[in-house]
């Protein structure tokens, strides 16, 4: 399986599968498709349900029972390609279409497609029977519970509650975040996207900060339509404070601010410029951006008497790398580690302060590492693989949250055990 494109080569359409089996290995089957679509270039998954055991609706009796679940994805084919490709998907998995709602090794639906209504003589889109259908919706609101169903006009997760009978009187412990406004800095892409993305999955209203207009509109447009966008370019002087007053003026109740914005200097603009010129855009971008920007936040955030901040430091920074780049993201990230410990202890005890140390993280210079490098990661990581994006933002989602009440001043290294 190669390796896993960057976000931003799959910027076109996110659309919302259904995956299912009832005969075989369902399990393995299942995982194997979705990570064969994904190495084929087909798709890139963003997330993945639980699975779950029901019975059979439909089709001959005594059926064995299904496994189902539900997958989030990126894609650059149109609908009718993207259907095309799950159809060869499921026979190359032993798929045989000889009896209606009959067994099957594996089942590929696909429910939503952005926000099309696509009535063709090969696809409906959305999947038409997809409202009634609980052992569709269940999976399907657990990831996407805010998807909007375009005809409908109501998310999935009022669709499954209207279907169950039951709403909810308190917060649900899934949706930890309703209700609140979160920023997250330089989330256009990679990292940044996937926390964003992470805390939409939670609840919140989160508008995001980059300085591509493009890449932006189009990372807004994958959260879904109650999100927003700030450009801003903080290797400018004061444009730290500027991007808190645009956010204040967009969403005077923000309460979490993420700052993962970050110069890259290993496979951006800036990877060929000398030592000096990449200390002085790594200095402005990573550590002073995030000074001004957060100590704007946390003044607005102390006045109101809540609020969550999370910078993003690096776990090598207190143990050092060799090289020039460990240098200079040492000093850099080791900066915003300590000023983070300041913060923390400026704006307490009503504003919570801490920072993610992420170790080696499969971003865009991980795809195209070497294999000694390859090597490396794995030889220092007890958990013997790279980090994802993912393991970044699920960390920062509890930080954020009310589960993490008693936690501020912190540096949580998220790097799979690594000591050196």
């Amino acid at each position: 399986m190669g390796h896993h494109p960057s976000a931003e080569s799959f910027f076109g359409h996110r659309a919302l599968l259904a995956i299912g089996a009832n005969l075989g290995n369902r399990d393995s089957t299942m995982r194997s498709a979705l990570a064969s679509l994904e190495s084929e270039g087909v798709l890139r998954l963003v997330r993945t349900s639980a699975w779950y055991e029901t019975a059979p609706v439909g089709g001959p009796p005594d059926q064995p029972l299904f496994l189902n679940g539900a997958a989030v994805v990126d894609t650059q084919l149109d609908a009718l390609s993207l259907m095309t490709a799950l159809m060869e998907c499921e026979k190359s998995h032993g798929r045989q279409r000889s009896v209606k709602d009959g067994p099957r090794t594996l089942d590929l639906d696909l429910l939503l497609f952005d926000d099309e209504i696509i009535n063709h003589p090969s696809l409906i889109i959305p999947h038409p029977r997809m409202d009634s259908r609980r052992f569709v919706l269940v999976p399907a609101a657990e990831i996407a519970s805010n998807w909007m169903h375009p005809v409908i006009g109501k998310t999935l997760g009022q669709l499954l509650k209207a279907l169950d009978g039951m709403s909810p009187w308190s917060p649900s412990p899934g949706l930890e975040m309703a209700g609140k406004t979160a920023m997250v800095t330089g989330a256009s892409s990679g990292i940044g996207l996937e926390i964003a993305e992470e805390l939409a999955l939670a609840g919140a209203h989160v508008i995001i900060h980059g300085r591509k207009k493009e890449l932006l509109r189009k990372a807004c447009q994958h959260l879904g339509k109650n999100h927003h966008y700030i450009v801003e370019d903080l290797s400018q002087p004061g444009s730290g404070s500027r991007l808190v007053a645009k956010a204040l003026e967009l969403a005077p109740d923000l309460e979490i601010w993420v700052h993962n914005a970050g110069a890259d200097i290993l496979t951006g603009e800036w990877k060929n410029v000398e030592f000096l010129q990449k200390l002085a855009i790594l200095t402005q971008v990573d550590l002073v951006g995030c000074i001004e920007a957060t100590r704007a936040a946390g003044e607005s955030f102390k006045h109101r008497g809540r609020g969550a901040i999370v910078t993003i430091g690096w776990d090598q920074a207190d143990t050092g790398m060799e090289g020039d780049s460990g240098q200079l993201f040492g000093a850099v990230k080791g900066g915003v580690m300590s000023f983070t410990k300041a913060l923390a202890m400026s704006l307490a005890p009503n504003v919570r302060v801490n920072c993610v140390a992420p170790g080696w993280i499969k971003t865009a210079w991980g795809n195209q590492a070497s294999t000694p490098w390859q090597e490396r990661v794995l030889r220092e990581t007890p958990l013997g693989r790279w980090g994802t994006p993912a393991d970044i933002a699920r960390c920062t989602r509890f930080l954020c949250g009310p589960n993490s009440s008693f936690i501020t001043g912190q540096v949580i290294q998220v790097n799979g055990g690594a000591v050196r």
